[in-house]
């Protein structure tokens, strides 16, 4: 597996494909949900193997060091192998050698324990979107 962080044109594009795939048909989350027009300000990591698109993330950094990782998405035939924790250490690497502070998420209220795992913490229920419950967690980058 090998993990690209950027926001060249392609990179975005591969994304999109994946959380399209997740978010729109299996979730059915409306498309311009997911379309919030972040897409080109931010980075996203995206995880391949021989060439084949198999997960994503994005991390939208702020002005003030705090960063939002959002859209983490795997496509359906490669859950279960490590693929999404693989793509979130990606992000929180990313963004501690980039200088964040500390990252925000809203995750589905189910995910609480799996993000604990990474070092989030749970702040409070969030909304509602597509019919999932959001909750906002928040990993503080510790700097050595």
């Amino acid at each position: 597996m090998e993990v690209t962080i950027g926001n060249d044109s392609e990179l975005i594009k591969l994304a999109q494909g994946i959380r399209y795939q997740v978010f729109t048909r299996e979730q059915q989350i409306p498309a311009e949900l997911d379309l919030d027009g972040l897409d080109e300000e931010s980075f996203h990591a995206l995880v391949t193997e021989n060439g084949e698109p198999m997960a994503t993330a994005r991390l939208t950094v702020k002005e003030d060091g705090s960063s939002i990782m959002a859209r983490v998405a795997v496509s359906e035939v490669y859950r279960g192998m490590g693929v999404a924790s693989k793509v979130v250490q990606a992000i929180i690497q990313y963004a501690q050698n980039i200088g964040v502070n500390f990252i925000e998420i809203h995750a589905h209220s189910y995910l609480r324990s799996y993000y604990e795992r990474f070092g989030f913490e749970f702040i409070k229920e969030v909304e509602v979107v597509g019919e999932h419950q959001l909750i906002e967690m928040r990993h503080q980058i510790v700097r050595p």
